[in-house]
């Protein structure tokens, strides 16, 4: 596929070039809670601006129901982003507010369209519908435009912004989307062992692909929050209230023929979800009735520390447990800062960058902190992902 480096190489300066950036931040009421998605944007849209590039942004927040929606505006999104970028970067509506906001571009300058999941026809599963609307965001460059794809976060997704607009436009991956390949390419091919998966986060249903996928080439897989509790129900062991999906028991039964999935031994438990919480520790199997289980507890953080440990590459994606609330952080911060002493450590976005975050550990200290947690886990599946697979046609 063409590169960012491609299109800069051929020559940019007073040319408008249309960006597809992942900017879905969690916000609090208009507060930006997490900007590591914005910062990651940063490098492409820098580039094409140091290159005398017109560039226009295009981004979804959250999912909006059939229309505008002023919860879900990028406008808090547009300020941090003007604020990294060190230039003023305009929010503009769809339509002819947009058109009027590019026309008055200058070299460098940015402007970022609002929210494109308030226009119905970007999630779109008729395939005229997206088409219209990738042309008319392909109009907006005029004839000499060009299309940078650097959304790894919906790089799996078959939409307008993502998928359609590439064949209206020459295409090119930026340089997020490059590096996201580079790391996950690495894990498919030719990992360093021994080559450790750590799963987490709340539903094994998510998971099930690239477990499936991936068990036959690791060395260790560590299960942990609340999708073993699945797993441990085909152990037929007590989990009280914590979360079960009953139809993917008999799946989880199989996987755990191989003596590759390691499950965790005790939690840390709670009658109620709270930043108060009265807990206890319990074993796996003895998790009484009224209880969740929210953690993992302290002798699985120290087993799955002692796997982590030998491993030369580790895979993280979702969290130990509950790690947003304090007594029930401990087990995600006890794995997460094993896998940063790894030599190659990838952390596999969503919630798992979060958690590196919001429990204040240090971001360099990975080698990679993926920006697309859903794309990151197709790709590893080996699914063949609608965005990258436009870009290669190119």
């Amino acid at each position: 596929m063409k590169t960012l480096k491609d299109l800069v190489a051929g020559g940019v300066a007073g040319r408008t070039v249309l960006v597809r950036s992942d900017l879905n931040v969690p916000l609090d009421g208009d507060r930006i809670t997490d900007d590591g998605r914005i910062r990651a944007s940063v490098p492409t849209l820098q580039t094409l601006r140091n290159a005398g590039a017109r560039v226009i942004v295009t981004a979804h927040l959250g999912r909006p129901k059939g229309g505008p929606d002023p919860a879900l505006s990028l406008a808090p999104v547009a300020g941090r982003l003007g604020e990294l970028l060190g230039t003023e970067v305009a929010l503009a509506d769809h339509g002819d507010d947009a058109k009027a906001a590019v026309t008055a571009l200058t070299d460098g300058g940015v402007v970022l369209v609002e929210n494109i999941r308030f226009d119905p026809r970007e999630t779109s599963k008729d395939d005229a519908e997206r088409a219209a609307l990738a042309h008319e965001l392909a109009a907006l460059t005029g004839g000499d435009g060009a299309f940078v794809s650097d959304g790894f976060g919906v790089v799996h997704r078959k939409q307008a912004s993502v998928y359609d607009v590439a064949y209206d436009l020459p295409a090119y991956a930026g340089a997020l989307v490059q590096a996201e390949l580079v790391v996950l390419e690495r894990l498919v091919e030719y990992p360093d062992e021994p080559f450790v998966v750590v799963l987490g986060g709340s539903k094994v249903s998510d998971k099930l692909g690239v477990i499936e996928a991936m068990l036959p080439r690791v060395d260790a897989m560590l299960v942990g929050g609340g999708m073993c509790f699945t797993f441990l129900a085909a152990l037929d062991f007590d989990i009280g209230d914590s979360l079960l999906e009953p139809d993917y028991i008999e799946a989880c039964g199989r996987l755990l023929d191989t003596d590759k999935v390691m499950l965790p031994t005790d939690f840390v438990i709670a009658t109620e979800l709270s930043a108060d919480a009265e807990t206890q520790v319990v074993a796996a199997e003895a998790i009484p009735d009224g209880y969740k289980g929210l953690d993992v507890g302290p002798e699985t953080v120290e087993g799955f520390v002692d796997v982590i440990d030998h491993a030369r590459t580790v895979f993280w994606n979702g969290p130990m447990g509950v790690f947003e609330l304090a007594p029930f952080a401990e087990g995600t911060r006890g794995v997460a800062e094993a896998i940063s002493r790894v030599t190659t450590s990838v952390v596999g976005g969503g919630d798992s960058a979060a958690a590196v975050r919001a429990l204040g550990l240090d971001e360099a200290a990975y080698t990679h902190i993926s920006t697309g947690g859903g794309a990151s886990l197709e790709y590893l599946e080996g699914s063949r992902l609608p965005g990258l697979a436009v870009l290669e046609q190119q």
